[in-house]
Formats: structure tokens, C-alpha cells, sequence
């Protein structure tokens, strides 16, 4: 039972711990990701929420602006820009060309291009080469008031187009041609001009007015070391320049996917109070997130094997501290119902379990005395039925030889055999009587002591004064027997029933006169011997046989011919003398003496 019990608890709690550590570890790897991201998402938004709030305010300048990207790299490790209603950074102002141009239809015009586009910050110092050869160009973009989003910018005079552009915004550039491109295809018999042609577009030719290719400040050069930013406001812009979008009045989060890294992009519409809009484009990598998610992961490959572990030795410890208690109390109650009641379970807890193994040892404690209890009131009826028994049997035997007496005699009276006897067998019959009586009186005396029924009453008493009175009773007997009888008597008090141990002396006494032979002593002593009061009743004659000295206390007892009831015993003097005395408590004993026998007994002294 032992090991089935704790395998399965075993199993169980195992089994239990580690749906537990599973589940974690799915939550963990499967939606831990997505709980990162979800928060990192809100905190975004609710940064931007802010920056809205304080743009759309008016109290927001370029530094402003540039502070605030920073603050937002700091709090959300994401990038944040400003840009106007055309999709411009507004951060980038010290980035950017003045040119002044002839368009396709011989127009004067001025423009401000912004290069943080087409030249990237490794580039600089190659453009600034470039501006310094080449003071003219062909320039193509997309004019929106008074600034130009270049496409392209094309080195050669004046008619030399064909010429490869030496710096180009190559996105804007793809999806400008693919626009002409368009509208051949949806009109091929094309005949207007080529300012028709290319409209909304423009294409000039121009010259460097001013030049603003200075080294960037940390704002500016946060945003240009990230060319993947760059990407993405381009496109934005492309898509704001080219399909006429508009501004959302919401917020726009989009996945984007680069090189197998995830960002999240912010897209918040801003609308000043003047009419003047703009956007902020925030943009965030979930590089960390993934990095972060991958730690986790490996971090468990390790953590699991650990608490696995842990788990097998916690779920094992459990196991066997459960059920050793129920083991216990299995192997108690299957005592219990074999009536052993050796054993106690120990209640080492405060517990249900401690309190059910006090119960069942409460239990067995009742029924132990309750069984201890039937069990002394069945060998008590045992004994009464057994004394009944005896007293029957006995009494049946005993009585044969009186009543053949009795029956004899009344024979001979019957028949006139014996006419002048009468008075002598009316005497013989008389005598039987009185054996029959005094028979029946000590075999109802000792089924009384031996019932285990009979409680004596205790008292205090003269030993000395009781031994005098029973001696007294027995000096015409003695005489006739012409014995002597010699006392050494002490003055001491016993602890007992004063009237049964007086019967007890006169049973000593009694035998001791009947086979002690004529002619000599009876000896009596009573006095303290080690602490309790001892009385000795011996007398000379014949010794009895060593292996029949526990046998005199029994009742009916019969020795050798010498010792024969014949001598006037009914047999029943000692048997009655030994109940009393083991109602007493009472050590006593029969030793045969160099010239007889003593007869012995040891009482308490009285407090």
C-alpha cells in the first residue's frame, strides 16, 4: 500500500507542478510578447498624446522639438520627428539648398531644397565637392509652395538631361517616372508640352543661391544616423506627396518588417489653431522586445530543468511526509481490528491529520477499557459458573458418604435389627447432619470469596488479641489431646477484616491440632518482620510430601492416609483460609519444618 500511495501522490503533485511551470512558460514565450509590446505601444501613444497637446498649443518651437526627440529616445529607446504638412522635417531646417531657376515654361523662380534625402551624412563632404565643381544643375521634384522636394539633381548645362543624376531621392524619383509613365500608357497619342506632361512635377534648370551643408547639431544627427527613419519618413512622404492622402485625424500605428527586425510605426495628424498642420512620425524597433522574449526563453531552458527538479524532489518529499501519518493510522486501525492496542499514533501536527490520528488513539484507549472491562466480567461469570460447577461437584461427592451413613442407619432402625441401639445410630445420623451442614456452609463461604464479587472491609485491629481469643477457644480440645500450645506474641496492629482472619487463624490452629500427635507443641508467633506483621502457626507431626505443599490450599485436599478428613476436617478450612488471605492482598505459604509443618501469613501494618 506504502508504495502505490506515494507513487500516486508522487505522480499527481509531479503532474500538477509541472502543468503549472508549463502553463508559465507558454504565457511566458507566447504572450509575453505581446503583453511588451501592447505596453511599450500604450506608453507611445500616451507620450505622443502629450507632444499633441503641446504643439497644437503653440508652445512648441524647433528646440522644443528637438528636446522633445530626445527625451522620447531616452524614455521609449524610439525615434520621434516633427514634420510639416508636406512631410518635411522640420528638425532638418540646417540641411538644405536655396537655388534660384528657370522651370519648362522660362519662368524665374526661387526654391529652398532639402537634401536630408538625397544626402546622407557620409556623403557631405562629397556634395560640398560637388557644389563647389558644378554651380548649375538640373534639379526634378515636386514643388509645394516655396520649397522643392528634390527627386533628382543632374550636373551639365543647360539641354544636357540625359546625364545621369550624381544625387538622387531614388524612392520619389521610381515613383514620379512611374507616374508619367501612367499617364503615356493611358494616353500614348500624348501631343502637349512637357510641362503637360510632367505636371504636378517640375523640372528646371538652376543655380546655388545659398548652400546649408553644415555639420548637424545631436538632433539632426540623431535622425540622419538612422538611415531606416530616413526611409520611412521618405515613404511616408512619398505616399503623402503622390496619392493626396491628407491628413488623418487619428492614430495610425503600422508593422513594419526590415532585414528580420519588427518596428512599429506612429503616424499622429497635428492641427494648430492658426490652420497650419503638420504630423508626428514616431518610429520604434521591437529589436528588444525580441531579444528580450529569446532571453526569457533561454532563460527557461535553464529554469525549467531547475525547478523540474525541485519539483520532483518537493513532490516526493510531499508524498511520503502525507502519507507516512496515513500509514500509521492504516497499520493502527488494522491493529484495532484485531484487537491490538499496543500502539499509539504519534500526533506530530495541528492538523486534520493530527487530529484524526488523537482521535483514533482516543479510541483505542475507550475501547481498550471497555474491552478490559468485558473481559474481566466475563472471566468473572466464567469464575461464578465455574464455582458453581465446583460447589455442585463437590458438594455431590462430598455428600455421598453422609447420606450412605444416614441411609444405613435408617435401614437397621427400619428393619428392628438394632432395637436397643437406637440412641447410638440417632447420634451417628446427627453427626452427619453436622458434617452436611458445616459442608455446605464452607462450600457456600468459598463460592462467596471465590466469585471474585466479595470486597472486604478494611479496619484496624489487635493481631495479638485475635490470636488469644481463637487459642482460648481451643484449650479444652488441646487438653484432650494432652498437646501443648506455646504463644509468642507481639502487641501489634494490622490493616485487614478483623472477623476473616480471625477464621483464618482458627483454620490454622484447627489443622494444626488435628495432626499434631499427642503429647505435643503447638507453636503460635505473631510480631513485625520487615515492615508487615507475620503470623506462624506450627506444629509437629507428620511432614507433607514437597510437591504437595501448593496442593493443601485446595479445596477437598488429599494427602497421605495420615492426614485423612476421617480425623474430623471437612477439607475446606484451607481453601477458604487462602481466598480470604488473596482478598487481603496477603503473601502466604505452607514449609514443611525439621519436626512438622508451619502454616504462614503476612499482613499490613496498620497507618
Amino acid at each position: 500500500m506504502r508504495s502505490r500511495l506515494v507513487l500516486k501522490l508522487f505522480l499527481l503533485t509531479s503532474a500538477l507542478c509541472s502543468l503549472i511551470l508549463a502553463s508559465v512558460y507558454v504565457g511566458q514565450t507566447i504572450f509575453f510578447k505581446t503583453y511588451y509590446v501592447s505596453q511599450k505601444v500604450k506608453d507611445i501613444e500616451k507620450s505622443l498624446e502629450g507632444y499633441k497637446e503641446q504643439y497644437e498649443g503653440g508652445s512648441s518651437d524647433t528646440d522644443d522639438m528637438q528636446s522633445n526627440g530626445q527625451e522620447f529616445y531616452r524614455d521609449h529607446n524610439a525615434w520621434l520627428v516633427y514634420l510639416d504638412q508636406d512631410g518635411n522635417l522640420i528638425q532638418a531646417d540646417g540641411y538644405y539648398l536655396q537655388i534660384m531657376g528657370i522651370d519648362v515654361n522660362n519662368r524665374s523662380i526661387s526654391y529652398k531644397v532639402p537634401l536630408y534625402h538625397m544626402v546622407k551624412p557620409d556623403e557631405a563632404n562629397a556634395f560640398k565637392q560637388f557644389l563647389k565643381d558644378q554651380q548649375s544643375f538640373w534639379i526634378y521634384g515636386i514643388a509645394k509652395g516655396l520649397t522643392l522636394i528634390p527627386a533628382a539633381i543632374t550636373t551639365g548645362n543647360r539641354g544636357d538631361g540625359a546625364q545621369a543624376a550624381t544625387f538622387a531621392n531614388l524612392l520619389l524619383k521610381r515613383k514620379m517616372e512611374e507616374h508619367v509613365s501612367g499617364r503615356l500608357q493611358k494616353s500614348p497619342e500624348f501631343s502637349g508640352s512637357k510641362a503637360e506632361l510632367y505636371d504636378p512635377f517640375t523640372y528646371m534648370y538652376g543655380k546655388i543661391v545659398k548652400a546649408q551643408v553644415s555639420e548637424l547639431d545631436d538632433a539632426s544627427g540623431l535622425i540622419h544616423a538612422n538611415p531606416l527613419l530616413l526611409d520611412r519618413i521618405n515613404a511616408f512622404q512619398t505616399d503623402l506627396l503622390l496619392n493626396d492622402t491628407g491628413a488623418s485625424t487619428r492614430l495610425e500605428t503600422q508593422d513594419y518588417e526590415q532585414a528580420n527586425v519588427h518596428y512599429k510605426l506612429f503616424v499622429k495628424p497635428l492641427r494648430k489653431a492658426d490652420g497650419s498642420s503638420g504630423y508626428l512620425f514616431a518610429m520604434a524597433s521591437l529589436q528588444p522586445v525580441n531579444e528580450a522574449v529569446e532571453m526569457v526563453q533561454n532563460y527557461y531552458v535553464y529554469m525549467i530543468a531547475f525547478v523540474m527538479l525541485l519539483v520532483l524532489l518537493a513532490s516526493l518529499y510531499y508524498a511520503i511526509g502525507l502519507t507516512r501519518p496515513l500509514l500509521r493510522i492504516n497499520r493502527m486501525t488494522k491493529k484495532l481490528a484485531a484487537l491490538d492496542f499496543s500502539e499509539s499514533i504519534p500526533v506530530t501536527s495541528k492538523d486534520e491529520i493530527g487530529d484524526l490520528s488523537g482521535n483514533i488513539n482516543k479510541l483505542s484507549q475507550t475501547l481498550h477499557s471497555h474491552i478490559r472491562q468485558l473481559q474481566s466480567d466475563i472471566e468473572k461469570e466464567r469464575r461464578l459458573e465455574n464455582t458453581r460447577k465446583e460447589f455442585i461437584s463437590g458438594v455431590s461427592h462430598e455428600l455421598k458418604t453422609p447420606l450412605s451413613v444416614m441411609k444405613s442407619c435408617l435401614s437397621i432402625l427400619k428393619d428392628g435389627v438394632a432395637i436397643n441401639k437406637k440412641e447410638y445410630y440417632f447420634t451417628a445420623m446427627e453427626k452427619e447432619v453436622d458434617k452436611m451442614d458445616a459442608l455446605i456452609v464452607g462450600m457456600l463461604e468459598l463460592a462467596k470469596y471465590e466469585s471474585g464479587t466479595y470486597r472486604m472491609e478494611m479496619e484496624t485491629f489487635r493481631v495479638d488479641a485475635v490470636i488469644e481469643e481463637v487459642c482460648h477457644l481451643f484449650e479444652e480440645e488441646i487438653e484432650g489431646k494432652r498437646q501443648s500450645l506455646r504463644l509468642q506474641l507481639a502487641a501489634v496492629k494490622a490493616a485487614g477484616n478483623r472477623l476473616r482472619i480471625e477464621q483464618v487463624v482458627t483454620n490454622f490452629v484447627a489443622n494444626a491440632i488435628r495432626y499434631t500427635p499427642e503429647g505435643e507443641t503447638i507453636n503460635v508467633t505473631a510480631g513485625e518482620e520487615t515492615g508487615r506483621i507475620a503470623v506462624r502457626v506450627e506444629n509437629t507431626g507428620v511432614r507433607i510430601p514437597v510437591e504437595q505443599l501448593d496442593k493443601v490450599w485446595d479445596r477437598f485436599y488429599r494427602g497421605d492416609a495420615s492426614r485423612e478428613r476421617s480425623q474430623g476436617g471437612s477439607g475446606l478450612g484451607l481453601a477458604i483460609s487462602k481466598n480470604i488471605l488473596e482478598l487481603h492482598e496477603a503473601e502466604y505459604g505452607a514449609a514443611n519444618m525439621p519436626n512438622g509443618v508451619v502454616f504462614y501469613f503476612y499482613l499490613n501494618k496498620a497507618d
